[in-house]
């Protein structure tokens, strides 16, 4: 078994030491944001025949970065270390986001670039506004060093820009994360809300924009780029739509100055050199993009018509996985254990009333089938419970 596998290592118990901890580390809990489908893959002592609960693509790469990565390979690809400056893709996007190429910081994923952030505009004891269910890898930051955190509820299965932003005003907030579209509940907003939302935050405050779906969306959903503006970062990736969520690349577009504090911290040699060449060619090989959003656009409406088959609720979705309503939280919860003991691997949000749905990831058809297969055979019978409000 090469999914998770641990070759039966034998580690002795070690007597527990004091580890000189900052109190800030000694003040964490033992926990990261998100439990890896390897980590239940041997746990369950089994691989998963549908892994549909990371949004990872289920179209691979570019036929182009495949070819420019295998073109490198014997000559300096993985001899050689990446250009710390990420020359010639921060050049490339650049031109595609017609911006300069001082207003680009690119690195190794927008996980990556959202602790930078955090380190770099926010101070221990300094507030921040988000979504309570948003992504939790901001939250992981913002208490990692030190911050302290609001939410606020999402309204109608939506991010609320209204109400973040008069939490933004209320708590003084350095930084407002918002995503759109959003996860976990493939939901958006037109670009003329978010632009709405930049126009009134206040003047101490930071818009996180997390666009990681955005290739996914409907057209204007994404406010015109506008790097003068310092109090917005627009975060980018190279995980979805393009298929490189293992090689870890993404990247910021915001004001040069705020580029120029991300280069003041950041590690430069954090983008590995296969990523660099995979991303470089991948952006300009636009007949692949619009295969994938084809292929997603197909796998969506898959998801839709199996939701209807079995009269349940579903959210129109900007992103490669649908949120399907199940009513109740511990229903959605017993039917993810039941899905993940018969080798079906998906996700739920973790915060009420969102966790009533299961999020389904657009795989492969043969994963679409495993899926609908295993729901059927397990979903009657999980037992009816009280409606979650």
């Amino acid at each position: 078994m090469h999914c998770g596998s641990v070759n039966g290592v034998y580690r002795k118990s070690l007597k527990p030491v004091s580890i000189n901890f900052t109190r800030q580390v000694q003040s964490l809990p033992s926990t990261v944001p998100f439990v890896g489908p390897e980590t239940l893959e041997r746990q369950r002592g089994q691989c998963f025949e549908s892994r549909i609960g990371a949004n990872e693509s289920a179209f691979g790469v570019s036929p182009a970065a495949l070819a420019a990565m295998s073109a490198s390979l014997g000559v300096t690809g993985c001899s050689w270390y990446a250009d710390p400056e990420n020359h010639d893709l921060r050049s490339t996007l650049a031109q595609f986001h017609n911006v300069d190429i001082d207003c680009i910081c690119v690195d190794a994923g927008i996980d990556s670039l959202l602790g930078l952030t955090v380190r770099m505009l926010m101070e221990a004891g300094d507030h921040v506004v988000t979504s309570d269910g948003a992504y939790p890898t901001f939250n992981y930051h913002v208490i990692g060093f030190g911050g302290i955190l609001n939410k606020v509820p999402y309204r109608n299965n939506r991010e609320d820009p209204d109400t973040l932003c008069n939490a933004a005003d209320q708590h003084k907030a350095r930084l407002v994360y918002l995503a759109n579209p959003d996860n976990p509940m493939g939901t958006w907003h037109s670009g003329d809300v978010i632009q709405t939302l930049i126009n009134k935050l206040p003047q101490c405050s930071t818009l996180l924009l997390d666009e990681a779906y955005v290739e996914f969306a409907p057209e204007n959903t994404a406010p015109p780029i506008d790097c003068t503006n310092n109090q917005v970062i627009r975060f980018r990736t190279f995980s979805k739509a393009y298929g490189m969520a293992g090689m870890r690349i993404g990247y910021a577009i915001a004001h040069p100055e705020v580029i120029a504090g991300f280069n003041k911290i950041r590690n430069h040699f954090a983008v590995n050199r296969l990523a660099q060449i995979a991303a470089l060619a991948s952006v300009n090989d636009r007949d692949f993009l619009v295969s994938v959003l084809d292929k997603a656009h197909a796998g969506r409406e898959r998801i839709y018509r199996f939701a209807s088959e079995n009269n349940l609720t579903y959210l129109p979705s900007a992103t490669n996985f649908v949120a399907v309503d199940l009513q109740s939280s511990e229903r959605a919860k017993s039917l993810l254990a039941a899905l993940n003991k018969e080798g079906v691997f998906i996700r739920m949000p973790a915060v009420a009333p969102l966790n009533r749905f299961i999020r389904v990831g657009i795989g492969s058809i043969e994963e679409h089938k495993t899926f609908v297969e295993k729901f059927n055979q397990l979903y009657s019978s999980i037992s009816p419970v009280e409606v979650t409000v």
